[in-house]
C-alpha cells in the first residue's frame, strides 16, 4: 500500500479537478428559462469543460441559507452561489463567517457584484473563470445589522426597486418594457425625502430625491467598482426640484454621465447615519432587495469581511440600461 508521502500518490492526489458545489436560486430567471434539469447539466457540463467537478443544487429561496451551510461546512469542496445581486444579499449571513473563498455565478439582470468580478459573458464564460479565478478580499456594508455588498438606497432608488417587482409580475414577456414601465412611475412618482445625515463627522440637513450608499466607489461611465476593499462608503444625494430635472438626472445615471450632474453631492466615509426627519418608517433597498425600516439608519463598514473568487485579469464591459437597479 501507497504511504502518504508516496510520490506516485501526491501525483494523483495533484491531478484531481478542483471541486465545487453551486447553490442555484431556482427562481433565478435563467433557471426557469431553461428549465431546472437542463440548467443543472448546463453548469456541470460547462465546469467539465473547464477542468473541474461541480455538484449543482437548485434550491428555493428559502432554503438557500441551510443549504449553503451545508456546503460550506464540507472543505472538500468551494462553495458557488449562483443568483442575481438579491439572491448573493440574501447569503451573506451564512457568507460573512465562511473562513475560506467562495464563488459567485451571476445569473440575474444586472449582476452589479459579478461584473465587479470580472464575471462576464455567457455563463461558461464566467464559470471557466471561476474555476481560474483568484481570491480577492471584499467590504461590506451594514445597516442596523442588516448586510448588502454593493448597494443601498432610499427616496427614488427604493421606489424603483419596488415599481420594478411590480412591472415583472405585469409584464413578464419583457424585461425591458418592465423596466421602462417602472423608471417611468418612479420618475413620476418620486417624493423628496428630507434627512438629517452625519457623514466623516460632518452633519447635513438635507431634502432629496434619492440617497444612494455604496460599498466602494463606482465609477462614473460603467458602474463598476476599481477596488472592492477600498475600505469607505461614498454617498451620493441627489436632490433635482423638479419632474424635468429628475428625468434628466435618471437618464445621465443610465448613460454614465451622473457624476457631472448639477443636482448631485458625493461624500465618503467610513460611517454613516441617516435620520428621517418626518420620523416615518422608509423604505431601503439592500442590493435590489427593499425593506421598510425606521430612522436613525446607521451604516456600517465591515472591511475584508469576506473573499471572492474574481476573474483574473478582469476586463471592463458596457453595462446593461438596468445596472444602477439590480435584481
Amino acid at each position: 500500500m501507497a504511504k502518504p508521502s508516496d510520490p506516485l500518490l501526491e501525483l494523483e492526489t495533484q491531478a484531481q479537478p478542483r471541486c465545487f458545489r453551486v447553490i442555484a436560486n431556482a427562481r433565478a430567471g435563467a433557471v426557469l428559462e431553461a428549465g431546472a434539469e437542463s440548467f443543472a447539466r448546463r453548469i456541470e457540463a460547462a465546469f467539465d469543460a473547464a477542468g473541474c467537478r461541480a455538484e449543482v443544487e437548485l434550491v428555493p429561496p428559502r432554503q438557500l441559507q441551510e443549504r449553503l451551510r451545508a456546503a460550506i461546512a464540507d472543505e472538500a469542496v468551494t462553495t458557488v452561489v449562483a443568483g442575481g445581486d438579491g439572491s448573493i444579499n440574501g447569503a451573506l449571513p451564512v457568507l460573512v463567517g465562511c473562513k475560506r473563498p467562495v464563488g459567485v455565478l451571476p445569473l440575474g439582470t444586472v449582476n452589479v457584484l459579478g461584473r465587479d468580478l470580472g464575471l462576464t459573458g455567457t455563463l461558461e464564460e464566467q464559470i471557466a473563470a471561476v474555476c481560474t479565478g483568484e481570491p480577492v478580499a471584499m467590504d461590506l456594508g451594514s445597516v442596523n445589522g442588516r448586510l448588502f455588498h454593493s448597494i443601498s438606497g432610499m427616496g427614488f432608488f427604493s421606489l424603483m426597486a419596488r415599481e420594478r417587482e411590480y412591472a415583472r409580475r405585469r409584464f413578464p414577456f419583457s424585461r425591458l418594457v418592465a423596466f421602462l414601465f417602472a423608471a417611468t412611475r418612479s420618475i413620476l412618482f418620486t417624493r423628496s425625502i428630507r434627512i438629517e445625515m452625519e457623514i466623516a463627522g460632518e452633519r447635513r440637513q438635507v431634502e432629496a430625491d434619492a440617497v444612494l450608499v455604496t460599498v466602494n466607489q463606482f465609477d462614473g461611465a460603467e458602474w463598476r467598482r476599481s477596488r472592492l476593499d477600498g475600505g469607505e462608503f461614498e454617498v451620493h444625494i441627489l436632490d433635482t426640484g423638479g419632474l424635468l430635472s429628475r428625468s434628466k438626472a435618471a437618464f445621465s445615471m443610465l448613460t454614465g454621465g451622473w457624476r457631472k450632474s448639477p443636482h448631485l453631492v458625493s461624500l465618503t466615509g467610513t460611517s454613516v447615519t441617516i435620520n428621517r426627519r418626518d420620523k416615518r418608517r422608509g423604505h431601503v433597498t439592500f442590493d435590489g432587495e427593499v425593506e421598510r425600516g425606521a430612522s436613525p439608519f446607521v451604516y456600517r463598514l465591515l472591511p475584508g469581511a469576506l473573499r471572492v473568487i474574481a476573474a483574473q485579469p478582469v476586463e471592463s464591459g458596457p453595462h446593461p440600461a438596468e445596472h444602477m437597479f439590480p435584481s
